[in-house]
């Protein structure tokens, strides 16, 4: 052990649950991927650095350092793998969140801030987006313990929800439809820990800027075959900017129980989350103060829990069977105040003298047939207790709307999957065949309420006054116009039905060139179905289906350096939301209302890549060189935007593009030893439209008259920099004590709603970092986390305001609105141990290629 452990270049014990064979001289270490949702071991044995043969062969190795299931030898996979350690994630104990981590060391992901909290922003991994908000098109399937976690009602995923301190690994395996739907830019596997792999009991506290202060317990005990894992935490602050507190409160707890040849695990998960202010601030406002917000408020609350049982079964030396259930309850509220759109009822309708509230209706066109008195008239307020003739319109009160939504989701589903590893004609192999089955029913709600704005930019109603609101007996009005046009309550109950069978097989010509062939058959049924009357176009059934095959090749020239290569396609089934809210003539106040439902097409990808990697050990001074470099394209066919409307960007709608494209190529390199570990990549992420039109952007300045621009080929597709590096080292300056620092920077990016790409872009900028640990003793240690270090003012976020009244009020020429990055930030805290708990935060190991 002791060998294998300066071979890491470790200082402390090694990752628990991975055990050694009997004759661990003579199997060789190497990292361990899975290549599929299931994975291969609950216990970890597939998910790391693990003693088997060389070769990978399963028949040739004793049952504790086999590979089950889709493990894969990482020199075997032909695309890339990037992956986080527990050990890394610990390094940012004080963000409270592993996205932080994902971002600081990995080539080709940026963030987008879009609402001024660390814990909720848009993940952008080569072009592609994953993001916890409503309406944002969701380009990776991400998986948790095999899991799919990508809501159902828009596939957004909200990693606030993990508790990061319970997560083992995180992998980003690219080039690989077997994840199933939203894998067009890769899948993100998030592996927990349990009591096999984690024992002992572990206290953090911490506090530090904007008022945070947080805390957390985990523990793990292993008793003859059983175990058992709790981590509970919680975080609350006030944030950077004003009105923008966070309350976070997460429980993981996982009980197992393993055999020789079989592991079961029970593992249940449970959140609840509260964010304050989450929208751009027009950036007239951020120059005279950076912590400034526009209207408020905007709360979103989210509360989750998920009960999953996961097992696998060596039926013999080299078939196994595993497989997983799960079921999940989702619920989220968002309030969100805003400027009204509202104007004095048109003259040429019926309700000018006296003159009543009406709903803006320059996005909308008159009906063939139509008179201009009928179209006008369509407009006018409505709501409950409010009939006709409607509410007296004055000009000098400043509507605005508190618009609430509602979703909740019911999901249960699982998957199974058999591998075997029988060779073939003496030759080695791993076969895998599986399929899952996820079904979710889900409702969604949504209302406005007439407000006032008030000179702190706060929306609110009067009880005393029923204008603003509020009806004696009913509560809350839902607002609506006549017609149920731009502004109206909607509430949605549907289902999805996803279905997926995979095969995928791994053949060795020779012990160092493997051949990878596969193939995954995707089935979606989306059911939307409108209950409120006013949009009947909502209700419908879609269904999707396409098969997406993978071949690829990998060869090892040697130990150190392998080639790989391969192709793949991929697929997304619109979302509800997007089929709800896809025709422009309709737009919808987004995310609040659905009002219509031509059908869209789904999103299909085509992936090519192919590069070098390896690892060199004894490169210098004892230490271990690992290195790649890839180059990567994917062409996609009707990709899904979201886009403003016309005359009334505050609604907007969803439409197919005949094409977009991201390719680019990643370098980088991590050199460790026991006392040091550095790393440096870089990536050049090229995102582009494919073709020529016209798309609506109405508040870009460069829009014509009718509020569109024009897309050519070539055009970038905004908030994706061309151009990432990193760059960091952690050194054990002391014995007990460790120092880190990382730098982040990256070029400039358009802002959304540039597509045409004719304005000035978000400045480049680039952050840096710092963290430390002290080991007092063997069981206190007490760290510090320093995030932008030079307190840089930029923003990762950027788009285009909608004039109204609060823009006219407060004399705001400017049309863009950004959110500017968290400023210096500092947190510190302890963390004690009790008995032997294992100290990830001492392997310096960062990532492995």
């Amino acid at each position: 052990m002791h060998a294998l452990a300066r071979a890491l270049g470790l200082s402390t014990a090694l990752i628990p649950g991975v055990a050694l064979a009997q004759q661990s001289a003579t199997l060789d270490e190497i990292s361990v991927v899975a290549t599929t949702p299931v994975g291969g071991s609950a216990s970890g044995i597939g998910s790391g650095r693990s003693r088997i043969p060389a070769d990978g062969t399963a028949n040739q190795a004793p049952a504790a350092g086999r590979l089950r299931g889709g493990d894969q030898p990482l020199y075997k996979i032909p695309s890339t793998v990037e992956t986080v350690t527990a050990s890394a994630i610990e390094r940012d104990t004080g963000t409270f969140n592993a996205v932080a981590t994902l971002a600081r060391v990995t080539p080709g992901l940026n963030l987008s801030d879009a609402q001024g909290n660390n814990n909720r922003v848009d993940v952008n991994y080569r072009g592609f987006t994953v993001s916890p908000v409503v309406g944002v098109p969701q380009g990776l399937a991400v998986y948790q313990n095999g899991v799919r976690i990508n809501e159902a009602f828009g596939d957004t995923v909200n990693f606030d929800l993990i508790p990061p301190s319970a997560i083992q690994r995180i992998d980003i395996v690219t080039g690989n439809p077997i994840f199933g739907l939203n894998a067009l830019g890769g899948a993100v596997n998030v592996q927990m820990k349990n009591g096999f792999t984690w024992q002992g009991t572990e206290i953090t506290a911490l506090g530090g800027s904007d008022g945070r202060i947080a805390g957390g317990l985990q523990y793990g005990t292993q008793v003859g075959d059983w175990s058992f894992y709790f981590n509970g935490d919680g975080l609350k602050d006030n944030g950077w900017r004003y009105q923008s507190p966070s309350q976070i409160g997460r429980i993981y707890t996982d009980l197992g129980y393993r055999s020789q040849d079989s592991e079961f695990h029970i593992i249940g998960n449970f959140a609840r989350t509260y964010f304050g202010a989450a929208a751009a601030t027009p950036v007239d406002f951020t120059h005279g103060d950076p912590r400034a917000i526009f209207t408020w408020p905007q709360t979103t609350t989210t509360q989750m829990g998920t009960l999953q049982v996961t097992g696998r079964v060596d039926i013999s030396p080299t078939w196994d069977l595993s497989g997983n259930a799960y079921f999940r309850r989702f619920s989220q509220t968002y309030i969100d105040g805003n400027d009204g759109n509202f104007e004095g009822c048109n003259r040429n309708g019926s309700f000018f003298t006296p003159r009543r509230l009406c709903y803006q209706d320059d996005a909308f066109s008159a009906q063939p047939g139509q008179t201009n008195r009928q179209f006008r008239d369509q407009f006018l307020i409505l709501g409950q207790g409010v009939a006709t003739p409607g509410i007296l319109f004055s000009p000098n009160v400043p509507y605005g709307t508190l618009d609430t939504t509602k979703t909740e989701a019911t999901g249960y589903g699982g998957s199974l999957q058999a591998a075997n590893r029988d060779r073939v004609f003496g030759f080695g192999n791993s076969f895998v065949v599986g399929g899952s089955i996820d079904v979710a029913d889900y409702s969604f709600k949504s209302s406005s309420a007439l407000g006032v704005i008030n000179p702190d930019l706060s929306i609110t109603t009067d009880p005393n006054n029923p204008t603003y609101g509020f009806v004696p007996g009913l509560g809350t009005t839902q607002l609506r116009t006549a017609a149920a046009l731009g502004i109206a309550p909607s509430a949605v109950i549907g289902s999805n039905l996803y279905m997926g069978l995979y095969a995928t097989d791994t053949f060795d010509v020779t012990d160092d060139l493997s051949l990878t062939a596969g193939a995954r058959l995707n089935f979606a049924r989306i059911t939307t179905q409108d209950t409120t009357g006013f949009s009947p176009d909502v209700t419908g059934n879609h269904n999707y289906t396409k098969i997406n095959p993978v071949a690829g090749l990998t060869y090892r020239l040697m130990p150190g350096l392998s080639l790989y290569g391969g192709y793949a396609e991929s697929n997304r089934a619109p979302t509800p939301l997007e089929l709800g809210c896809s025709n422009p003539v309709r737009p919808c106040l987004l995310p609040n209302s659905l009002v219509a439902d031509p059908p869209l097409k789904q999103v299909t990808a085509q992936n090519y890549e192919a590069g070098i990697r390896g690892a060199i050990p004894n490169f210098y001074d004892g230490g271990e060189l690992s290195y790649k470099v890839g180059a990567f394209r994917s062409d996609l066919t009707n990709d899904i935007l979201q886009l403003s409307s016309p005359g009334n960007a505050a609604r907007g709608y969803y439409v197919n593009v005949p094409a977009t494209r991201r390719q680019g190529v990643e370098v980088g390199a991590e050199y460790t030893r026991g006392d040091l570990a550095i790393y440096a990549n870089y990536a050049l992420i090229d995102a582009t439209f494919r073709f020529s039109g016209t798309l609506a952007s109405p508040n870009n300045p460069s829009a014509d008259a009718d509020g569109s621009i024009q897309v050519r080929p070539g055009s970038k597709v905004p908030l994706i920099p061309d151009h990432q590096f990193k760059v960091g080292f952690d050194y054990r300056v002391l014995p007990g004590w460790r120092v880190g620092m990382n730098l982040q920077a990256f070029s400039s990016a358009y802002f959304r709603g540039d597509e045409s790409n004719l304005n000035a872009k978000l400045p480049a900028y680039y952050v840096l970092g710092l963290n430390t640990s002290y080991q007092v003793n063997e069981n206190l240690q007490v760290f510090g986390l320093v995030t932008n270090l030079t307190n840089n003012k930029y923003a990762s976020f950027g788009t285009y305001r909608q004039p109204g009244l609060v823009a006219n009020l407060y004399n705001t020429t400017d049309p863009r609105t950004t959110v500017l990055a968290q400023p210096l930030s500092i947190y510190g805290g302890i963390r004690y141990t009790f008995g032997s708990a294992p100290r990830p935060m001492e392997e310096p190991i960062i990532r492995k290629y």
